[in-house]
């Protein structure tokens, strides 16, 4: 449904913000949500021991938690990116990033109290379906509330903090190993992961909706006052005067975008983009999804570490995979997404390939094992968080959502789903040479995805999002 038209500076004015301790709260109240996201991954690999343990409470085998679990997990991911995708887009970021993170306390809740393995798994998938619809509506709305500047780095670190959840659950898994009862330490694991999801949602109570998704469906007063009370917070915290700016976008607002037209926007207007997006995405899935799941159990089948000691190799793991992104993300707004990109999934790949040769070969124990993914992994996690930064910012405002849930559900499907039921078979074999084709597999797609980028790649580096992608609204928008 047609409303007004009306010509808007609130994108530029947004853009040429300095930063401030407004950007923080944004940073803090949407940004941690990666941390649980990593929580949640880490606990169940690191727990798969000792779930599938006698008297634990569930008759689950350690294949069935790393394979059909993980499964189950980034599934819900998939349907809950999608369809929380399409209601972001349509009723705002803000709504639904409160409610998916809702989903995921329940989830996650549900999960601590399971009785059985039907009932571990179904929550498993609702607890990926909160965190899926998470990725969509705040990958959304951080890209369009941090200054350009800005963006590619705080994009990149926000979705690195992924490992630093990941750490956390990782040390956390070692005492609820090795000082609590088998029957309920697990569960306290879990439990642990509501309470960090309920401090999260009392912070994010105060982060606004975005200006822009405001101006576009008929809410351009609302998206005034917003900014404008920003620049005054800055001007007065800060001590500073603000340019005005001279850059206008002239918007046909609506109240809704057809489905129908954001599919068509992806295929027929962005077939290049589109297909970079898939490249990017399903790369870090098999590598990330595929591996990583199953990291405790090829730890304990291949190197014969007790299962609660696991939780100490995965957080050295998580270190590497959270400097990656903290002290690469600089590079992506300096040097250039498209440069970076490539970069850091070919460097991923080819290492891994080299890891996969030195373990066939019988080179590598427990430790150096470790150390050569914490270099793997600081290269892939800076690659694999530039995935999301890529989707979130090459397409028009109006498909933002629904475009990040759609990469993210299809990439993740092809690497999540299928990587964790086909590699946790390989490690379950105990081969060595079976392992080696999974760390192969991972590597090779890695590598193409990188590749995909070096062609297909988009130079948006310090440009706004109305430049990189013309809103479907707007007066001058081509078809």
């Amino acid at each position: 449904m047609s409303l007004a038209t009306i010509r808007t500076d609130v994108p530029a004015r947004l853009d040429r913000l300095p930063w401030a301790r407004w950007h923080w709260m944004i940073v803090i109240g949407l940004g941690t949500v990666w941390i649980l996201d990593g929580l949640e991954v880490t606990i169940v690999g690191n727990l798969s021991g000792r779930l599938s343990e006698q008297g634990s409470g569930l008759d689950i085998t350690q294949s069935q938690v790393t394979g059909l679990g993980a499964a189950m997990y980034v599934a819900g991911a998939c349907v809950g990116a999608l369809f929380f995708g399409w209601l972001t887009d349509r009723y705002g970021r803000k709504k639904l990033f409160m409610i998916t993170l809702g989903v995921y306390l329940f989830g996650t809740a549900m999960t601590a109290l399971s009785f059985h393995a039907w009932w571990f798994f179904l929550f498993r998938f609702i607890t990926g379906a909160g965190i899926g619809g998470e990725y969509a509506a705040i990958n959304s709305a951080i890209d369009e509330l941090i200054p350009a500047k800005h963006r590619g780095r705080i994009d990149l670190v926000i979705n690195g903090t992924y490992w630093a959840g990941a750490a956390f659950g990782a040390l956390l898994t070692v005492p609820i190993l090795t000082q609590l009862p088998v029957s309920w330490g697990w569960r306290v694991a879990f439990g642990l992961g509501v309470v960090l999801g309920l401090v999260i949602l009392l912070v994010r109570r105060h982060v606004p909706e975005s200006p822009r998704w405001l101006f576009i469906h008929g809410r351009g007063d609302e998206a005034e006052a917003l900014v404008r009370g920003v620049e005054e917070e800055v001007e007065r915290e800060d001590r500073v005067t603000l340019d005005p700016v001279d850059t206008t976008i002239e918007i046909h607002q609506r109240k809704t975008i057809g489905f129908g037209t954001i599919a068509k926007t992806l295929v027929t207007r962005y077939p290049k983009r589109s297909a970079l997006g898939l490249a990017l995405f399903i790369g870090q899935a098999f590598l990330y999804n595929a591996i990583t799941f199953g990291y405790a159990q090829i730890l304990q089948t291949f190197f014969k570490v007790p299962s609660g000691n696991t939780g100490y190799y995965f957080a050295a793991i998580a270190v590497g995979n959270l400097l990656g992104p903290l002290l690469l993300a600089p590079l992506f707004d300096s040097i250039g997404r498209k440069v970076m990109i490539t970069g850091t999934y070919v460097i991923s790949g080819v290492l891994l390939l080299g890891t996969a040769w030195l373990f066939g070969h019988g080179a590598l124990n427990a430790t150096t094992m470790t150390a050569c993914w914490c270099v793997v992994l600081f290269f892939a996690s800076a690659g694999a968080s530039s995935a999301y930064l890529t989707v979130s910012e090459i397409f028009p405002m109006e498909t933002r959502a629904l475009a990040i849930a759609f990469f993210y559900a299809v990439g993740t499907a092809a690497g999540g789903i299928t990587g964790p039921l086909l590699f946790s078979h390989l490690v379950g074999t105990g081969q060595v040479g079976d392992t080696v084709t999974a760390f192969v597999i991972g590597a090779i797609v890695m590598i193409a995805g990188g590749l995909v980028e070096a062609v297909l790649g988009v130079r948006a580096e310090r440009r706004s999002l109305e430049e990189i992608a013309t809103p479907l609204t707007a007066t001058d928008a081509r078809t």
